[in-house]
């Protein structure tokens, strides 16, 4: 067989033997940290050579969020006009946006919604807009999601329609796809979106999908999956300071400039009247009856209640909107006095506009806004914070930016999720890996052993990072067998580190020191029947264990990567969250092989150090 030879031969050169395995490790957890965070110990004239600054921009690390996007199939594109639009001008904005989206040929069906529903659990203003974007699947499928075959003409190379133009379903076919050739992710349909709803007075929105936004709402209170939550005493301060986070997180490289937006908290045209006092008095008028004159006039007064079978209506009574529908009319309200004269209103009252709040929004106690940011493609909900909050606080430390006297801002968002994960995770791994240690050493009593087999699972850690790194390169598995693209079968596209991608490893941690375990224990079977009294004997002895456990090992190995392929190739429900679990065990099974030759070699060189220090005494 190859393998005992093999084994002899890496007895022999240990070293050259091992270099793999630690190359796998240093590998993994330079694409895991970084190439600056890992090798930032090298002198600067190393790191500033051409072949190390390319290694360094190819090993940028990888970015963290809390869990992968889940893909519902649609967006929710939340748009905003500015707080003085009325009612009419903003009913024409939803009515063109709608005309816009639906211009883009992969989107589905569309509909938007202006302001709130009658519910006090909705305080959604008349300029934030909701559209409800369902756009088509990539190909088309049945109702179960699986590609549909249609016939397909090569030498016309076109599909084959009917009389009535409808594709024919044929099992030998092609999948039929519905997306432009230029669109390849639905990160291109919202871009287009974005682009084709691009008005004048309108705000950008950042990327969300209808369930993950109201999740986000009921977390974070605002509509995104990231923001800033800007406190403060008084409306006016809170408004200017978040109008200057707005401006400097649009400077941030990682951030979206278009998906920033920060709320016009004093913005909303009000009409205010000021009664004159002393000018009421001269007539003999009281301040109550004037106010009741504008309340049943402007705002209409219900008087009796109309019973219609089951049904009632209130009947209100109030001025023909002709005479109140613009602020100059309003003036002429005619107020009588005690003497039965008609006075106008603008006689007795100031009639003014004055800016006010559109909305109030408190928090903990004070007074809060809210500064909305999104990523950019690509980019790791985490990293971008942390890019945030470094930015703001160098423009806070040089200067630049002055956060006013009782004025306070927090990051908020999705990301917290991450954070509170983050901690949990801190104590979950190590105690996994304390338990794998321990179920180790009671199965051999030897710590010297255990550590030659739990060094299995460093090897596996890092060919997790590796593969999670080969998943983010454009080239990786970038060919076609049978025609199928690789790329497209196994989603091969960068994955950030999430809770999903940790449980992987966990999940990894229990399986990676399976290959280590077959074989310490034969060969310490094996050498406790031999007695090898020689270094030659003890390597005999080492490669005679191998040999009658590297099926064994191999097996285990291959279930278990077998085992995975259907997760990895998966496109149903819940394969977001089921491809970045099982990218790590896949690449951590992938290289365990390595293990195959790393425990032997272990065990042979502590037996014969202990066999050299015996025969010294």
């Amino acid at each position: 067989m190859v393998f005992p030879s093999a084994l002899g031969w890496s007895l022999r050169h240990k070293i050259i033997a091992l270099l793999p395995a630690v190359a796998v490790t240093l590998v993994g957890v330079t694409a895991w940290l970084g190439f600056d965070r890992v090798w930032g110990w090298l002198p600067q004239e190393v790191r500033e050579q051409d072949t190390m600054e390319r290694v360094a921009g190819a090993f940028p690390g990888l970015g963290s969020e809390f869990m992968p996007r889940l893909d519902e199939g649609s967006f929710l594109y939340m748009p905003t006009t500015m707080p003085h639009a009325s009612i009419g001008e903003a009913t024409e904005i939803l009515k063109e946006l709608d005309r816009r989206i639906l211009s883009v040929p992969e989107v589905e069906s569309e509909v938007g919604k202006l302001g709130r529903v009658e519910s006090p659990l909705d305080p959604a203003p008349i300029s934030m807009i909701e559209t409800i974007i369902q756009y088509k699947s990539e190909y088309r499928s049945n109702a179960q999601g699986r590609r549909l075959r249609f016939r397909y003409d090569t030498q016309s190379d076109d599909f084959v329609r009917d009389e009535r133009g409808e594709l024919i379903e044929d099992e030998h076919g092609r999948p039929f796809r519905q997306w432009r050739d230029e669109i390849r992710s639905p990160q291109d349909i919202w871009d287009e979106i974005v682009a084709a709803a691009k008005m004048p007075g309108v705000t950008s929105a950042p990327r969300l999908q209808p369930i993950e936004t109201r999740v986000v709402m009921l977390q974070s209170g605002f509509r995104a999956s990231m923001g800033v939550k800007v406190y403060g005493p008084d409306l006016p301060s809170i408004e200017r300071f978040s109008m200057d986070l707005e401006r400097l997180l649009k400077q941030v490289p990682t951030v979206e400039p278009d998906a920033v937006f920060a709320d016009r908290v004093v913005g909303k045209p009000y009409i205010e009247i000021e009664i004159n006092r002393s000018q009421i008095a001269r007539y003999g008028i009281q301040i109550a009856d004037v106010q009741e004159v504008i309340e049943v006039a402007i705002g209409g007064k219900p008087l009796t209640m109309t019973v219609e079978g089951r049904e009632r209506y209130p009947v209100r009574v109030r001025y023909l909107r002709e005479l109140r529908d613009q602020p100059e009319t309003l003036g002429e309200i005619l107020v009588p006095t005690p003497s039965g004269a008609q006075v106008p209103l603008n006689e007795l009252a100031e009639i003014k506009y004055r800016r006010g709040p559109q909305m109030i929004k408190s928090e903990d106690t004070f007074l809060v806004a809210y500064v909305l940011f999104d990523k950019k493609a690509g980019q790791a909900e985490v990293s971008v914070v942390h890019d945030a909050q470094r930015y703001i606080q160098g423009k806070i430390d040089s200067g630049e930016l002055e956060v006013p006297a009782g004025v306070s801002y927090t990051f908020a968002g999705a990301y917290e999720n991450q954070l509170r994960a983050s901690k949990r995770l801190m104590l979950v791994l190590p105690l996994s890996l304390g338990v794998i240690f321990m179920l180790l050493y009671l199965q051999f009593r030897r710590v010297s052993t255990t550590l030659f087999v739990f060094s299995g699972v460093f090897v596996a850690w890092g060919g997790g990072f590796l593969m999670l790194w080969l998943y983010a390169q454009p080239w990786f598995l970038d060919f076609d067998l049978m025609g199928t693209n690789l790329r497209e079968l196994f989603q091969v596209r960068p994955y950030n580190l999430s809770v999903a991608v940790w449980v992987g490893f966990l999940a990894l941690f229990g399986i990676a020191s399976d290959n280590g375990v077959i074989m310490a224990t034969r060969i310490e079977q094996t050498m406790q029947e031999d007695q090898p009294d020689s270094i030659d004997a003890i390597r005999r002895s080492v490669v005679t264990g191998g040999r009658l456990r590297i099926r064994a090992a191999v097996m285990t190995s291959a279930t278990t990567i077998l085992a995975l392929l259907p997760v990895l190739t998966s496109t149903g429900k819940g394969s977001d969250i089921m491809v970045p679990m099982a990218i790590p065990t896949f690449g951590g099974m992938v290289v365990a092989s390595v293990t195959w030759f790393v425990v032997p070699i272990l065990m042979s060189w502590w037996a014969e150090v202990r066999h050299r220090f015996a025969r010294r005494g």
